[in-house]
């Protein structure tokens, strides 16, 4: 999960939105609104207060100083800084809500960032010295969470950690564009933000902070009777560590909870938490469903729960590893062997072991498949009872999983009783209760979809909508179906939906999308903001709307400066849509201020790096005209090919600090570049450097037990648009156009037949169900035995996510908590895959048309650019 999906949650019931002391009813913190100190500068965002004198000069890195607090010390700690610094002239930057300060120190937040509330600057380290002594005075009896990449100084609030002042970037190992400092070399180096305190190599820590270096470390393990063997999982709120005990060679459970740290939604933290479970633990002994309670100690602080092992697998593994529709093909014996397990087997012993913790007084409050274990025994265990609650005191769960969380007019055990119905709609439908909280109706829908998809007997998918809907079911609202309906009916209700949703009287943002629309450019982008959206509604016929696309070129003018270069995330995304639109001096002036900078921190991928810019700068000298736009593009493919390498450059899995491969972060955005380029020039050492960018993303791909060629990460296969075989496979099919290859030939095969899986978790384009549709109908092509657009076919499967919403059509964002309209995650980038698809006219994604359509020839190109000038080392 998006460790801020639920901060964007705060603001609206149905969007995902910021947090500004105006939305959801969640003001600021007082200090927000007081009036800027005199000769001060001060940015708000949608998370900090910023605040630096207007005349100083702070310097790009150095030594930090972090203050945390709890809720009941915030305001206090707040006022103290500010009283502090500002007539001293130290910059400083707060959390600008409570509501903000908790979810960013809920029990999903990043471990290594989170417990920060305010961030003070000094200059140097004489004053960091001084300012620390002098807050931990004035601080004293602030209480708050360990910082965990800061080195704590004293016993107070006060945290410091070496890092960047002022926002630089550069490329890490994996090729990300990541936070920067300077190193002793003059080089950008990342600016390492983990959840433990380092040093970096070429910094010396201040001789004062030594004393509090050897306190922490003396904190340790020893004279414990247990030995930690493995961590089993990591939260904010501490780890759950698989440990023996060493007195009997037991295997023990080690769960840990960090004071103030992991907060839920009444604030409560992690060790209040597991001193509630502990007694819960106690009220439920003997009980087999039940983990034995062993012990309980603190160290250093922390308090910790020693529990029985159950050697057992969460059921949510096992559903990954046994649900039928995520695999290609249909085989009905699947289908009815998995329907046995999940309805004769699991469902009676979950409701079993529910019922086991009803007859003690106890509603669990927090039933999901990661919290059910189940041994090769069959034995069903219910773990994590910090938020169990008593059935008569009418109280409820301050934090639960969002996809089984019972509304508000649930109490007692008729909360377990909801999350059971939302298990047994899960097991056929997975995760996809989340969407319940946008439209309680879902879940009639959705038990038609399970019932045509599987073998199960109507009564407890019957049973579980009446449970979910309640006494006073809500009207099931009539809206198009993908599974019903015809393509003008579903480009209409989704065009209304989208239009309806617009804010023109809003600056951040056009149409309500992913969160990621307020950090990479205001709301303008062709990922997630007003630039997408357009597009897409052109392309599909839905319609040209002069007010939008003026909105978009005024902020664009206003906000050029401050965005990103590349297509996916910034200016060469919205150039080439105002170009699309006519306003063709408006997209050359963005693409004028792109080319301002240095390349040297972008990446080589499509989605915000040098393919993308490449690749828009070759369509627009198509367009415009202007051969010196083509020479930049054709620069920039050398750029791509002398920093690509050879194919057997890259590690064999994608992610998890290695590079990305696919479309959109691997190497085949270059891939897709050094194709235009080959068409435009027809330089053959082009098309050999697109096989070597392939090779390498084919590299980092895996076949699975079903024939599919996915994305190995590791710990999962992707077969996604953005970063998974789909977006390969576009590539491959435009690469194949030019060149046969046998092994590029079964590879694509392999990648459509991914495509094809019946079941997807999202909606989105970029890493959901749109993006399958999009990759066999916009250049990849179905296979011959695929269903196409009939009953059975992808696009039809688009049903399992569709919501009503303004009288029209709307779909889930990604990690499906609210809508979006957006093109990468949401409503508009389904319409988009719809219509390459459905459309009577070719729908593509930009760059992917088939080869030898508009503007693709393999001509001299008027730069007169050769092979080999394009591959050798280029710098900018």
């Amino acid at each position: 999960m998006n460790d801020h999906y639920e901060l964007y949650c705060l603001a609206d019931p149905l969007f995902y939105d910021v947090l500004d002391g105006r939305r959801g009813g969640r003001p600021d913190f007082p200090l927000a609104s007081r009036r800027v100190p005199d000769g001060w500068t001060h940015q708000a965002t949608d998370v900090w207060m910023h605040y630096a004198p207007a005349e100083g000069r702070m310097p790009s890195q150095g030594w930090k100083i972090h203050v945390s607090a709890r809720p009941e010390d915030a305001e206090r700690a707040l006022e103290t800084v500010w009283e502090y610094c500002v007539p001293r002239g130290i910059a400083f930057k707060f959390l600008r809500s409570p509501s903000v300060m908790t979810m960013m120190n809920s029990k999903a937040a990043p471990r290594g960032s989170s417990g920060k509330l305010i961030t003070v600057y000094p200059p140097d380290e004489d004053l960091l010295e001084l300012t620390l002594k002098e807050l931990d005075v004035l601080l004293r009896g602030v209480e708050g969470p360990y910082i965990l990449s800061d080195l704590r100084y004293g016993e107070g609030p006060l945290f410091v950690r070496y890092g960047g002042f002022l926002a630089r970037t550069c490329l890490d190992d994996g090729g990300e564009t990541v936070p920067a400092v300077e190193d002793d070399r003059g080089r950008l180096v990342p600016d390492v933000r983990g959840p433990a305190f380092g040093v970096p190599s070429w910094v010396t820590l201040p001789a004062f902070l030594e004393p509090h270096l050897a306190a922490r470390n003396a904190v340790t393990v020893d004279g414990l009777p247990y030995a930690i063997e493995s961590v089993m999982h990591f939260s904010n709120g501490g780890g759950v560590y698989l440990g023996r005990d060493t007195r009997t060679g037991r295997q023990v459970v080690l769960k840990e909870a960090r004071p103030y740290a992991g907060l839920d939604a009444a604030r409560r933290d992690a060790v209040e938490r597991l001193t509630h479970e502990r007694e819960m633990l106690e009220r439920l002994a003997g009980l087999d469903a039940v983990p034995e309670l062993i012990d309980h100690f603190t160290l250093g602080g922390h308090h910790f729960l020693v529990q029985e092992f159950v050697d057992g697998s969460p059921l949510q593994r096992m559903l990954v590893q046994r649900y039928p529709l995520s695999r290609a093909g249909r085989d009905r014996r699947a289908l009815e062997e998995y329907t046995a397990w999940a309805v004769s087997d699991v469902l009676p012993k979950v409701r079993r072991a529910v019922a086991s913790l009803h007859e003690r007084g106890v509603v669990f409050g927090d039933l999901h498949p990661s919290n059910i274990l189940v041994t090769p025994a069959g034995r069903v265990v219910l773990i994590d009872y910090e938020v169990a609650t008593l059935a008569g005191s009418g109280e409820r769960a301050a934090l639960a999983h969002p996809a089984f969380t019972a509304p508000p007019d649930r109490r007692g055990t008729e909360v377990d009783a909801y999350a059971l119905a939302c298990l047994c709609l899960g097991l056929f439908a997975p995760q996809l209760t989340i969407m319940l909280p946008l439209d309680r109706s879902k879940a009639v829908h959705l038990a038609s979809l399970i019932t045509e998809a599987f073998p199960v007997p109507p009564e407890p998918i019957d049973e579980a909508v009446r449970t979910v809907l309640g006494p006073e079911p809500p009207a099931a609202p009539e809206i198009p179906r993908p599974d019903r309906d015809g393509w003008p009916r579903l480009r209409e209700a989704m065009t209304r939906a989208i239009l309806a949703s617009a804010t023109p009287d809003r600056d951040d943002r056009l149409f309500p999308g992913d969160p990621a629309q307020f950090q990479t450019g205001g709301g303008l982008g062709f990922a997630y903001g007003a630039a997408g959206v357009l597009y897409a509604l052109d392309a599909t016929g839905a319609g040209r709307f002069p007010g939008h696309e003026e909105w978009l070129r005024r902020r664009a003018s206003a906000a050029g400066r401050r965005m990103r270069p590349g297509f996916y995330d910034g200016l060469h995304g919205v150039a080439h849509v105002l170009d699309r639109f006519g306003h063709r001096r408006d997209a050359l002036d963005l693409v004028e201020m792109s080319l301002r900078g240095t390349w040297d921190d972008l990446e080589l991928g499509l989605f915000g790096g040098l393919a993308g810019i490449g690749l828009n700068l070759l369509h627009l000298a198509r367009t415009t005209g202007e051969s010196s736009l083509a020479e930049t593009a054709l620069r920039i493919a050398g750029t791509c090919s002398d920093r690509l390498g050879g194919p057997d450059d890259v590690p064999e899995t994608s992610g998890g600090g290695n590079p990305r491969a696919g479309l959109m972060y691997g190497s085949s955005g270059p891939a897709l570049l050094f194709l235009h380029a080959y068409e435009r020039t027809g330089e053959e050492a082009l098309l050999d450097r697109a096989a070597v960018a392939l090779r390498q993303d084919l590299r980092r791909c895996r076949t699975t037990e079903d024939g599919t060629l996915q994305v190995d990460q590791g710990w999962r296969t992707l077969p996604y648009l953005d970063e998974g075989s789909a977006g390969i496979g576009l590539v491959l099919a435009r690469y194949l156009a030019h060149r046969d290859d046998e092994a590029f030939a079964a590879a694509l095969d392999a990648c459509r037949r991914a495509a094809r899986a019946g079941f997807f978790v999202q909606p989105g384009l970029f890493a959901g169900r749109s993006g399958m549709i999009a990759a066999l109908y916009g250049g990849m092509g179905p296979a011959p035995e695929d269903p196409g657009t009939g009953p059975g076919g992808p696009v039809h499967g688009l049903a399992w996510h569709a919501l009503p919403y303004a009288g029209g059509l709307a779909f889930p964002g990604d990690q499906l908590f609210r809508l979006s309209m957006d093109f990468a995650t949401g409503t508009a980038g389904v319409l988009f895959a719809m219509g390459t698809a459905l459309h009577e006219r070719p729908v593509s994604l930009p760059f992917a048309q088939p080869p030898g359509g508009a503007g693709a020839t393999a001509t001299a190109s008027p730069a007169g650019e050769t092979a080999e000038r394009l591959l050798t080392p280029t710098s900018h």
